[in-house]
């Protein structure tokens, strides 16, 4: 019997595992090996970790938590878990079957992006989704803001911090005339011929034969949980202006009582430094409910 179960080994998740390793609990990591950020060379905003590759930033975090005795590493899927608190049940793709007092479902998100042909390949490396992770790097050069919903507007607002912008409403958002008048006092140009594709390195070609270079690109994408098992499972959740993420209260735990979540899943905005504060402070609460679990 694990005192948790945690669904997920990227930073939030890790990051709860640590709390409860540090106060000698018995803590089992069910991993897939897929990154959010797998695309990246390098992580920026992450206070004393600025600029490293996060692969490098999750390898020594996972050394540092298996110096635990208390912490189990399984390289797998979490497929299927029921059961209720401090009696659940999780099964793998392995057919390993574990049980747990507590579930931490940490498995993070998946990002759909426009169907832009070359958007997908640049994800990660030269067209991203957070200014304040990437938009230092781009030296105030010229920045193309891809709309991809109504958050867009709000993205192609802030960017004007970090270079000369274009936004392209790409045939996806019809900006109010207020909405473009705020953007033209910002120094915004917008941009309203479809995009054909994404080529060289951030260059936007038109749907007109334009060919448009960028220093970088940014589009607001939209999220869901990258595992199914806190739907199957019946977590509630809620939509935000980024997509889809598990509910959970104060303490981070969900809709079923034993189970929690945290990491860009469960909360929004995303980045790795959020992340790791959210899972710091999922793994605490975690602690408290087994310590006090009539609380």
């Amino acid at each position: 019997m694990q005192d948790l179960i945690v669904i997920g080994g990227s930073y939030a998740g890790m990051a709860a595992a640590l709390q409860l390793a540090r106060a000698r609990r018995k803590v089992l990591m069910i991993d897939a090996g897929q990154r959010r950020n797998r695309f990246a060379g390098h992580s920026y905003g992450f206070l004393g970790q600025d600029g490293r590759d996060p692969a490098q930033i999750w390898t020594e975090a996972r050394a540092q938590l298996a110096a635990y005795p208390g912490v189990t590493w399984l390289q797998d899927s979490a497929t299927h878990a029921s059961g209720a608190k401090d009696a659940f049940t999780v099964t793998t793709a392995g057919g390993a079957e574990f049980t747990g007092r507590r579930i931490l479902l940490a498995t993070g998100v998946t990002d759909e992006l426009p169907p832009i042909p070359g958007l997908a390949e640049r994800w990660g490396r030269s067209v991203f989704h957070c200014p304040y992770c990437h938009g230092y790097e781009l030296n105030q050069g010229r920045i193309g803001v891809i709309a991809a919903g109504p958050m867009s507007f709000h993205q192609a607002q802030l960017l004007p911090e970090w270079g000369d912008v274009t936004f392209f409403t790409d045939e996806k958002l019809t900006l109010a005339p207020d909405q473009r008048q705020d953007l033209v006092q910002r120094g915004v140009t917008v941009e309203d011929t479809a995009i054909a594709a994404v080529e060289g390195d951030a260059d936007i070609r038109l749907a007109d034969g334009r060919v448009l270079p960028f220093a970088g690109l940014f589009t607001a994408s939209r999220t869901r949980p990258s595992d199914p098992i806190a739907g199957t499972m019946g977590c509630a959740m809620t939509e935000t202006g980024m997509g889809s993420q598990i509910r959970t209260d104060e303490a981070k735990q969900t809709s079923i009582p034993g189970v929690y979540a945290c990491g860009d899943v469960a909360r929004a905005p995303h980045s790795l430094s959020l992340a790791v504060g959210d899972g710091a402070w999922a793994g605490a609460q975690l602690h408290r409910s087994l310590v006090w679990p009539d609380d």
